[in-house]
């Protein structure tokens, strides 16, 4: 579909991509990944036609649509979020304005038997026909299906774009991006700004409704969910692996191990020659040998290994101050604002060493809780810090309070202590700051880069008490793993607000879910939590959770374990209804898009492309492919709602 041939990129004598070719196809799903400035969104920004190379091309065919959703996106502040979204409609607009015209003109005319006139009417018919295929009926139920999809409420819809968050106007951008249905998507960190429940809808609709996807990100929960084949961008070249993330993590150690044995035969074979070389290089007797080698070593392609930075994985960050045994303790704290309640008779008990994570649904009140704990809101209840307990808090809010003035080194130098101080531009280094970066002025820093300068700087104080609120938003997966280890390693206590469930496997040792405005504790980690839960995500645990809300109206309800007989057989004859029912549209589904497929290559021939009967089948089919979509995930819903 899109063919990739010697592209290089240079920049200023660095060489970012040498001679790289590759081919995209038709529903390829592709994860690009590589170290950070390998060059991922610069070969996105190519693709979409934003940035030229240097050699090289790619050869994209003329009708194919390509969408990109960047990093930074520029919205208007003069439309609502509806309006926004509609920007993605803006052909049928254009076609609904020419049959309002081309309407109006029949109407006027009154020469029915001349053959301009019915030529009019045959091209109201294929552009009425060609309306509906592209769905000029049903785009406001899509609209507002992808809307609230990714978060939006119906109440959302008739705001002003400029009334949200840089996060939320990035889902308005992707909103119109899905809607437009291009043949290929470009992604760049996609779930930077989305919630669980939003990610699950995402990798859904990638899944289900998307066509060629391209996409960077540093969730491995999400790439390995959405994409089959993973492009690494390594030293200037690529290395293209037809798996998923998890298992090219898996074939790219194998890969550098032979590359690494290729390297030290080659260093071995370069030694004992320039050896020989300087050993005889000034005998007569060995001048032609020594000639002969040396343009041996002229001609010899150096085998290059792209080093995996190891020296950051056992930092050792300085020691925590001793707390008294018991942090936090609550006892009945509950919060409302105004007549709605957050949360009530949350009593939980943190002792001191424990890593906690706080999970659940967004608005449940994991922040609010955390901020009842940094005594930044009234609370009702008891809430009592354990004796010399000192914070440490990082929201994306602390990336404000740096110094503008100072440089990326100097705000670390400022408050490392000790050895530690020896090894700052190696902690920059590991968190995305190396080389010139360090040197860099904070008031000229992105919003993720201020972040992450933030999380380092808490690190390297002195608290015994982390609270840390989405940590992870801004950075790889390198960075991840550094700062995995480091939380290990610390001997203080740490509660973590997360999605992230690689994150948290194997750091937490005890999980509080908010859900029904309560706090329950649960002990272990994430995954034995999800496991008791039956679930595999904490997207189902917000699903059940507003189950259980809905059980709870009705006290005098009996549990599973106390239904009778005929009930459990009522619930599991309603469970096989709606399998079946999944089945069935699962097979609706092939078989539909088989047809579809079939009627594309039809559509594509020079006689196809003129029926207009072939154009009016092909909407009808699309249209009842959305629909049977629809039903499935309706009936996909009800089935883990039975389940739950």
């Amino acid at each position: 579909m899109i063919s990739v041939e010697g592209l290089t990129v240079e920049f200023g004598g660095f060489t970012l991509f040498d001679d790289v070719s590759f081919v995209v196809n038709k529903k390829d799903r592709i994860a690009l990944v590589g170290k950070n400035g390998a060059g991922k969104s610069t070969m996105l920004k190519i693709f979409a036609g934003l940035q030229s190379p240097t050699a090289g091309n790619i050869s994209v065919p003329k009708e194919l649509t390509i969408g990109y959703l960047p990093q930074q996106m520029q919205l208007t502040d003069t439309r609502t979020v509806r309006e926004e979204a509609e920007q993605a409609f803006d052909q049928i607009h254009q076609l609904e304005k020419q049959l309002e015209r081309l309407t109006l003109e029949l109407a006027e005319r009154t020469d029915y038997e001349s053959e301009s006139y019915h030529d009019l009417i045959d091209k109201v018919t294929h552009l009425t026909e060609h309306f509906q295929m592209m769905g000029g009926n049903s785009y406001q139920a899509e609209l507002e299906r992808t809307l609230m999809g990714l978060g939006f409420v119906r109440e959302d819809f008739e705001r002003l774009t400029s009334e949200f968050s840089g996060g939320w106007r990035m889902r308005i951008e992707l909103a119109k991006l899905l809607l437009r249905q291009p043949d290929v998507l470009l992604l760049d960190e996609p779930t930077n700004h989305l919630d669980i429940e939003s990610i699950q809808w995402l990798e859904n609709f990638l899944a289900t409704r998307a066509n060629a996807v391209i996409l960077v990100s540093h969730d491995r929960a999400f790439i390995d969910a959405t994409t089959f084949r993973t492009i690494e961008i390594s030293l200037g070249k690529i290395y293209d692996y037809k798996v998923n993330y998890s298992h090219y993590v898996v074939l790219r150690e194998e890969r550098r191990e032979q590359q690494m044995r290729a390297f030290e035969n080659q260093q071995k074979k370069l030694q004992d020659t320039e050896a020989f070389i300087e050993r005889f290089r000034y005998k007569a007797t060995k001048s032609v040998q020594v000639q002969s080698r040396i343009k041996q070593l002229e001609k010899i392609d150096r085998i290059e290994v792209d080093e995996v930075d190891t020296a950051m994985l056992n930092l050792k960050f300085p020691p925590a101050p001793r707390s008294g045994s018991y942090p936090v303790i609550m006892e009945d704290v509950a919060k409302r604002y105004g007549d709605h309640l957050i949360f009530e008779h949350a009593t939980l008990t943190i002792n001191r060493g424990d890593k906690v994570a706080f999970v659940g649904k967004n608005g449940a009140g994991k922040s609010t809780l955390v901020k009842c704990i940094m005594g930044e809101i009234d609370f009702e209840g008891k809430l009592q810090l354990g004796h010399n307990v000192k914070i440490g808090y990082f929201a994306q809010n602390q990336a404000q309070l740096l110094d503008d003035k100072l440089t990326v080194f100097d705000t670390i130098d400022y408050v490392a202590q000790g050895d530690i101080r020896t090894k700052i531009r190696d902690i920059l280094g590991a968190f995305m700051f190396g080389g010139e970066a360090s040197d860099k002025k904070v008031e000229v820093l992105s919003g993720g880069e201020r972040s992450r300068l933030a999380m380092i700087r808490l690190l390297l104080e002195p608290v015994n008490l982390l609270i840390l609120d989405e940590p992870t938003n801004h950075l790889d997966m390198r960075s991840k793993d550094v700062l995995k280890d480091a939380l290990r390693e610390f001997d203080g206590t740490v509660i973590l607000v997360s999605h992230d469930r690689e994150f948290l496997d194997g750091l937490v040792d005890k999980v509080y879910e908010f859900g029904n405005q309560r706090v329950t504790e649960h002990l272990g980690g994430i995954y034995e939590f999800l496991n008791r839960k039956k679930m595999d995500n904490l997207q189902e645990l917000e699903k059940a959770t507003s189950l259980a809300q809905k059980n709870m109206e009705t006290d005098d309800q009996p549990s599973q374990s106390k239904m009778s007989y005929e009930s459990r057989k009522e619930q599991n004859r309603a469970l096989k209804k709606v399998e079946k029912s999944v089945a069935e549209a699962e097979a609706k589904i092939e078989r539909l898009e088989a047809e579809q497929a079939q009627l594309e290559s039809m559509l594509a021939t020079p006689e196809g492309s003129a029926d207009t009967a072939l154009y009016a089948k092909y909407g009808a089919i699309k249209k009842e492919l959305s629909e049977t979509m629809d039903l499935w995930s309706c009936c996909i819903q009800e089935l883990e709602d039975l389940k739950s």
